[in-house]
């Protein structure tokens, strides 16, 4: 198996444009004045909508596999990652940030769980969502 494949690199690039879209929707919303997990869970539900067409089409290129089947389990392992795992690390971390900047104290706990859910993210999509796809490298 190969560390790096085309694969994980349309991952990753998904991952950017969604993180981006995340982060500024997050950051927004926490300036507005709206609780980390409110603002949490609004910026990541919008960016999972997005997310799932770009990776059965782009990243994965499931050209097999039921509709019917992959939105449901992308949406209870993606769902879990932003609506589980992320709170967890945010309240985990946010103490560790607390004596910064507002900015880095609102995103430096929420940088920390991108980066973990990222990696829960590909794992559970590529084992569980889109695992009957044949990868096109």
């Amino acid at each position: 198996m190969k560390a790096v494949t085309g694969t994980s690199l349309r991952f990753c690039a998904v991952g950017v444009v969604n993180t981006l879209a995340d982060l500024l929707g997050y950051t927004w919303l926490a300036v507005l004045g709206i609780p980390m997990f409110p603002a949490n869970l609004i910026s990541t539900s919008l960016c999972m909508a997005v997310s799932y067409p770009l990776n059965r089409s782009f990243t994965f290129r499931a050209r097999s596999g039921a509709l019917r089947t992959q939105l449901p389990l992308f949406i209870l392992c993606t769902a879990s990652g932003l609506w589980v795992v992320q709170p967890l690390v945010i309240t985990a971390t946010a103490d560790l940030f607390a004596t910064t900047t507002t900015l880095t104290a609102v995103m430096g706990p929420k940088l920390t769980a991108l980066a973990l859910g990222l990696v829960w993210s590909y794992v559970l999509c590529t084992r569980i969502v889109f695992r009957s796809w044949r990868p096109t490298e």
